[in-house]
């Protein structure tokens, strides 16, 4: 068997056996294929895409490229949240603490950024001494301690999507369907979760534009769950807009801590937040009606339990819990500038693709899988979609260590902000949820 009639045969639109796929995966792992040719297969991929049946037994393939967490008797209980990518999307950091000081153990497997948008990894490992480089051991252990902990993939887990995950970052194949469900299901099943929630997100700041194409998605990871025995939950959610008001690193983990201390009492954050909070509730048995787990979830914030728990995880994994505290820990950026209106009326809408642009150009994001991040850069909205301003008010501000990449992401910042003399619906966050 050769690489390169794997590569063919998927250029011409064939179906790939299952032995083919796991000769690939098993190549890709054992580095006796070179970079080259796994790239051409991906984009082979992206022009031909693959069967529901292929899908599932390249996720199956990742999944065995490495070991499985066996959290024993508590894998029917543990709880996955993964997000398909999104801007400004840090409800993963603001939903585990809470999940976990609810009592729900929460296992994640995470990965670092991909093209414009964020990952959780990398914001969490903005936290000075954070690391998410565990061992199967030290999740299962962390797990049994304190109920949470925050993985990366290793040698041991799912190592062919790690190489596949940074391949598609600088080939231009992130946003093909096979390559995501494949990506996401694999790390939840490998993670070790008995209960799995995917986000999918459609938008302007999503790899889906449209959200059609965010259900399709939805349906395809829920199918490849049922023929790999796993219950998975797909809800699909809005990326028109960035989540929240933060967008960079660190300043994504400083507002999710103000929303774990009860600051944040509505917007984005706080609705997508406490909507998957009930999920997860109702789908461990915890509670049986979204009422009462909903007030349930707000006294977690409200009496500190939740917050608490984000300390212990900082502490668990290297991080210094006094940050939590003490901003001013966080490595500082050199510039602040803020960007102000040249006009008076309502923000109709903020393109989320053109602000999380602008904040790669500052450095939050890669260019290529080699590329450091800059934590301390990024974009904060001092208006949101719906708020009115004036002329001259400041829209937002922009945190850099560098004056010229400041005037580039000035650009992108000030052309995503469109402008209403009416004020706009608010936005449905929730499209569609998608159960097995």
């Amino acid at each position: 068997m050769r690489i390169v009639d794997i590569i063919d045969k998927k250029k011409k639109g064939l179906e790939l056996t299952e032995e083919e796929i796991n000769y690939f995966i098993s190549s890709l792992v054992d580095k006796t294929m070179p970079d080259y040719q796994a790239s051409a297969w991906l984009m082979a991929v992206w022009f031909r895409g693959m069967s529901e049946n292929e899908t599932a037994l390249l996720t199956k393939a990742i999944i065995n490229s490495g070991e499985v967490i066996n959290f024993e008797s508590l894998t029917d209980k543990i709880v996955d949240k993964h997000s398909t990518g999104g801007v400004g999307d840090k409800v993963t950091i603001t939903l585990i603490p809470l999940l976990a000081a609810a009592g729900i153990p929460i296992a994640k497997l995470s990965g670092k950024g991909l093209g414009h948008t964020g990952g959780t990894i990398d914001k969490l490992e903005s936290i000075p001494g954070f690391s998410c480089a565990l061992t199967v051991e030290e999740m299962k252990s962390q797990v049994n301690n304190i109920g949470l902990a925050i993985g990366q993939q290793t040698g041991n887990l799912t190592p062919a999507d790690g190489i596949l995950y940074a391949l598609r970052d600088v080939t231009a194949t992130i946003d093909s369907m096979p390559l995501i469900a494949s990506s996401v299901v694999s790390k939840k099943i490998a993670a070790g979760a008995g209960n799995i929630i995917l986000d999918v997100k459609y938008g302007s700041g999503a790899f889906m534009k449209k959200p059609e194409d965010a259900v399709k998605l939805a349906e395809l990871m829920v199918k490849i769950g049922k023929r790999l025995n796993k219950s998975i939950t797909a809800v699909v959610t809005s990326m028109e807009e960035p989540l929240g008001r933060a967008i960079g690193n660190s300043i994504e983990i400083i507002e999710s801590m103000e929303f774990l201390k009860g600051n944040i009492k509505t917007g984005d954050i706080a609705q997508l937040t406490y909507d998957f909070a009930k999920i997860a509730l109702l789908q461990t048995d915890k509670f049986k009606d979204e009422e009462t787990a909903l007030n349930y979830v707000k006294e977690l914030i409200h009496s500190g339990k939740a917050m608490e728990k984000f300390k212990e995880l900082i502490k668990a994994q290297g991080g210094n819990p006094d940050i939590t505290d003490n901003y001013s820990l966080f490595k500082q950026p050199s510039y602040k500038v803020e960007i102000k209106s040249d006009k008076s009326g309502y923000i109709k809408k903020i393109d989320a693709y053109k602000i999380a642009y602008g904040c790669k150009l500052l450095g939050a994001g890669r260019e290529k899988k080699t590329d450091d991040i800059d934590y301390s850069v990024g974009v904060y909205l001092n208006k949101k979609s719906g708020e009115f301003v004036n002329s001259g008010d400041v829209i937002c501000t922009i945190f850099s260590n560098n004056e010229d990449k400041t005037e580039l992401c000035k650009k992108y910042c000030i052309e995503a902000f469109e402008y209403d003399i009416e004020k706009p619906s608010p936005q449905k966050e929730i499209y569609d949820i998608i159960k097995p």
